[in-house]
């Protein structure tokens, strides 16, 4: 089989998972075209001995860090391009990647470090740091968009194991409703609710009020929703989700709203 018949069954994950570093599907995008640039201009470089997608991943942390050390070692780029750069450094600390290789990615401790090119000792002590983030996070106010009671109530139970208070669980009728009364800190969808409706029309509503982040949950394939066009997720967890992808996704929607923009 080909190279590239063997990656691009992948190329829906890594999109979500370049859109998880990045905050934005444009910018997770554009190195996931340089990822596919670089493979395509040297196809021997594309390491053998790794399962294609851990391969895949691998090349596209190569570009992801040269792109940063580049920046911090040119004198002549722009003050823009430099914040811009500084602010996708402070959003993913190695912590951080290893967190969402591990949980939302599904990568094993040893795949983990086959991408980062560290040992299973540094990904153990990178997952703990990671988890100590966690343990710091400012609690948070969560709205939880989801007809089916029995996952709304797994996931306001993730939610509130995490330190967060869930501020209300709505329907469909009573999602807009309820996000303009209680201004939630962050929103938690479903794309497909039971009546048939969808919870990208409720947040699409939600964020003509105010501006909130946004998880989306969804049994669709990602690729679908991964337009870079508003009402922009800020997290997509597919299911059947785990624990740990909760909340790694709410951790990690929540430090991006922390983040102050670069002007």
């Amino acid at each position: 089989m080909s190279l590239a018949r063997q990656i691009a069954p992948h190329l829906p994950l890594l999109r979500r998972y370049a859109r998880a570093l990045t905050g934005a599907q444009a910018s997770g995008d554009a190195f996931v075209a340089a990822t596919l640039e670089a493979i395509v201009a040297g196809p021997d470089a594309f390491p053998q001995d790794l399962d294609p997608r851990a391969g895949l991943y691998q090349i596209f942390h190569r570009i992801w860090s040269s792109a940063l050390v580049e920046v911090d070692q040119d004198e002549g780029a722009g003050v823009g391009a430099r914040k811009a750069q500084e602010r996708l450094r402070r959003l993913s600390p190695l912590s951080r990647q290893a967190l969402l290789l591990t949980t939302l990615e599904n990568f094993t401790v040893q795949e983990t470090g086959d991408i980062l090119g560290r040992s299973n000792d540094e990904v153990n002590a990178l997952l703990e740091e990671a988890v100590e983030e966690l343990n710091l996070q400012t609690r948070a106010r969560v709205l939880i968009i989801e007809d089916e009671t029995v996952i709304a109530m797994d996931l306001s139970d993730l939610v509130s194991d995490q330190g967060h208070d869930v501020c209300a669980t709505a329907a469909t009728a009573s999602a807009v409703a309820a996000a303009k009364r209680e201004r939630p800190d962050l929103v938690l969808a479903d794309i497909q609710l039971a009546d048939g409706s969808s919870g990208i029309d409720a947040v699409r509503e939600i964020l003509t009020s105010f501006t909130v982040p946004v998880i989306f949950i969804t049994a669709f394939p990602i690729d679908r929703l991964l337009t870079g066009e508003r009402p922009e997720p800020t997290f997509l967890i597919t299911k059947p989700y785990s624990p740990d992808m909760v909340r790694a996704a709410v951790s990690q929607a929540l430090f991006f709203e922390s983040t102050s923009p670069v002007n």
